[in-house]
């Protein structure tokens, strides 16, 4: 295991719902090949702040290298939606940019 990795999941024990901690980590998994916690830990996110929109786009990546069509998607279909009701505008086009190479 990284130290970054290590290092942030201290970070978490002390504050287990901080999204930007979350992310961070999820990031840090995918960086290390590991899939399976970098889902768990985007999802983790979602369940704490569906608002937290920059986990949207990088779950459904991860959802189309691991062959979940149909679940990245949704997600970006979810995300865009939040990112919309945020006024978000760059990162609504990013997961619609994401969204429509999938789909088209």
């Amino acid at each position: 295991m990284t130290d970054r990795i290590e290092k942030l999941l201290q970070f978490l024990h002390s504050n287990p719902k901080d999204c930007f901690l979350n992310h961070a980590l999820a990031l840090e998994y995918v960086k290390s090949g590991d899939e399976m916690n970098a889902k768990k830990f985007f999802e983790i996110n979602l369940s704490n702040d569906a608002g937290y929109v920059a986990t949207y786009y990088h779950l459904g990546k991860l959802l189309e290298r691991t062959g979940n069509t149909q679940e990245a998607t949704a997600i970006y279909e979810q995300g865009m939606a939040q990112a919309k009701n945020a006024k978000d505008n760059h990162s609504y086009n990013e997961l619609q940019g994401a969204y429509e190479d999938l789909v088209y």
